[in-house]
């Protein structure tokens, strides 16, 4: 089988493998584990690699570079004019070849690799879309034309669109579906988390406003001042970062929060095994893979109600669901803090729940989408 992918996010080569952003690859080695051949059409990636890159398994794989573009101003706008034709030419060569069609969306690349598809109506085709599914959020246009497009199975034809969540409103190519770190072998046991004895948060994301990680701290620096033992780790880079270091100079909460940068996979599993809670008051996720990672380890959940996140933490019982409100958010945390035994329950909810979506089960269905027709 020949399987195309058409993505948005960057590649590199380096020392003959293609390297990109590492959960992204983890799981793209997962679909491409029993093909003949990959054909990556992505754009090239314009810095080097990081710790959080990962490079592809595959021994047989041809990329197809292509521009990235955006239209977020009118310079920019004019210059997608100028590539679109040449990108949108290159997708449909990679499709024409292809016997199965992959798209990542949401995305630019995404969005173009949505309408040229339509051209291939009997090539068996999958849409992992990565972001928010959620038919009531509030998102930008090409977002919104890439879900309607996916969704419409006059234009689209056979392909499964595999979304995050369960929605009750959806059309009959929509597939609930999820993504996975750890595999069965990773299932070892993990302590309960003494709540007297320091409380510690992770914080795992890229940190730009989107994130909220600003938010994450000031929770924290309300515990502390209520008396309560705590530190925080956030792991991960952006924007934002110099506004935190500030913030937590300024506030003097350096013996309590640390920024530790971009991290491996190992140490951020290390992280989640020693944390009592993981936090994220995203604005708009997808899957995040931190919280279910940071539940596969025995960390009770904190996050904002967006996406499929309610669905993950069952409306509260495995987790709490940050109301992105600094009194009542500290509050409801007080309340978990003094009650070891709720968190203990929470707690193994959580990890009962994650434990049930491994990278076996992700393969094995992975596998029978490849093989379904």
């Amino acid at each position: 089988m020949i399987f195309a992918i058409i993505t948005h996010v960057p590649h590199l080569l380096q020392k003959k493998q293609y390297f990109a952003y590492a959960p992204y690859v983890r799981e793209m080695n997962s679909w491409i584990r029993n093909v003949d051949q990959v054909i990556l059409v992505t754009p090239i990636a314009k810095s080097a690699k990081t710790p959080i890159d990962a490079s592809y398994k595959h021994e047989n794989i041809e990329l197809m570079p292509i521009a990235g573009f955006d239209v977020l101003s009118l310079k920019t706008i004019l210059l997608s004019m100028y590539k679109i034709p040449k990108i949108s030419w290159q997708i449909y060569k990679a499709m024409q070849k292809a016997d199965h069609i992959h798209l990542r969306c949401p995305g630019n690349i995404g969005l173009l690799g949505c309408l040229v598809q339509i051209l291939f109506p009997a090539k068996p085709k999958t849409a992992k879309y990565a972001g928010n599914w959620d038919p009531q959020s509030k998102q930008p246009w090409s977002y919104r034309l890439q879900k309607w497009l996916l969704s419409n199975t006059f234009l689209t034809r056979n392909m499964q669109v595999l979304v995050y969540g369960e929605w009750k409103v959806r059309t009959k190519n929509i597939k609930p579906f999820f993504t996975a770190t750890y595999s069965e072998a990773d299932k070892l046991p993990f302590t309960q988390k003494d709540l007297e004895r320091g409380i510690s948060f992770v914080f795992v994301g890229a940190l730009v406003k989107g994130k909220n990680p600003l938010y994450a701290i000031q929770l924290v620096e309300k515990l502390v001042q209520r008396g309560y033992t705590i530190s925080l780790a956030l792991y991960g880079e952006g924007v934002e970062r110099k506004v935190l270091a500030d913030y937590i100079i300024s506030n003097g909460l350096e013996d309590y929060i640390e920024l530790k940068g971009n991290q491996s996979q190992s140490v951020l599993k290390e992280a989640y095994q020693h944390s009592h809670f993981v936090i994220l008051p995203s604005a708009s996720e997808g899957w995040p893979k931190a919280i279910a990672e940071g539940m596969f380890w025995g960390c009770v959940p904190l996050s904002t109600a967006v996406s499929c996140l309610p669905y993950m933490l069952d409306y509260g019982r495995r987790g709490v669901l940050l109301e992105m409100d600094l009194e009542k958010d500290q509050a409801q945390m007080a309340l978990l803090l003094e009650n070891q035994l709720d968190y203990n329950e929470k707690q193994k909810k959580a990890a009962d729940w994650s434990r049930a979506y491994t990278l076996d089960v992700f393969e094995k269905e992975v596998g029978d989408l490849l093989l379904s027709k």
